[in-house]
């Protein structure tokens, strides 16, 4: 099977798992039914005490991106607990919290050094919101405070990589994420911006 051809089933497996996604308007029925509004949610930095919660979302959404499997929420508390406790601080945690304190999507960002990617200083390593919460605004909000919390860091750039079925390469590609291959190479689901303050006036613009 050539490169072409394996493009093209990407694309196509895309498109199909992007259909099942719930759509803006159900979710923002939804939104309203549960009494909530785009303003009632918080964004802000993990702490600890989220673990418990963050790893449960995590499973949660990781199941919903990929499907079944992946790792439980045993090792996801285990994994954020060691990174909490790690000395390093270069990464940052930003979390979307609704107005009953409960988690519904987090984002982290990191510094990025890579010989394959040299001219990249950041990445941002894992974006998940839960499906109820998807097309209204508040992923394009959390990628912008990210973005901008990597600025005050000083990184200039900003590297994404995931898998090429996924359906949230539309949502990369809406931001002016630029594909990271090479023309006639089969996309791998990486992604990269270039210049980090353009990628946080879209995310922050009122579109």
């Amino acid at each position: 099977m050539n490169n072409r051809v394996k493009n093209i089933i990407n694309t196509l497996i895309r498109f199909i798992k992007n259909l099942k996604r719930p759509s803006k308007r159900r979710n923002l029925k939804r939104l309203r039914q549960r009494g909530q509004t785009i303003d009632s949610f918080v964004i802000r930095e993990a702490v600890p005490k989220d673990v418990p919660s963050l790893a449960a979302l995590h499973v949660k959404t990781w199941k919903d991106t990929y499907g079944n499997g992946g790792p439980s929420q045993q090792i996801r508390e285990y994994q954020w607990n060691e990174l909490f406790g790690s000395t390093n601080r270069d990464w940052l945690v930003l979390i979307i919290e609704n107005s009953d304190g409960e988690l519904i999507g987090f984002a982290k960002g990191q510094p990025y050094n890579h010989p394959d990617l040299p001219e990249f200083n950041s990445e941002l390593n894992k974006i998940y919101l839960l499906r109820d919460y998807q097309r209204l605004g508040l992923g394009r909000k959390l990628v912008g405070h990210v973005a901008q919390r990597l600025l005050d860091k000083g990184a200039t750039n900003m590297v994404l990589f995931g898998i090429p079925q996924n359906p949230s390469c539309l949502f990369h590609e809406a931001l002016g994420g630029e594909r990271l291959h090479k023309k006639g190479e089969v996309f791998q689901g990486g992604y990269c911006w270039r210049d980090l303050q353009k990628l946080v006036d879209i995310c922050m613009s009122s579109k």
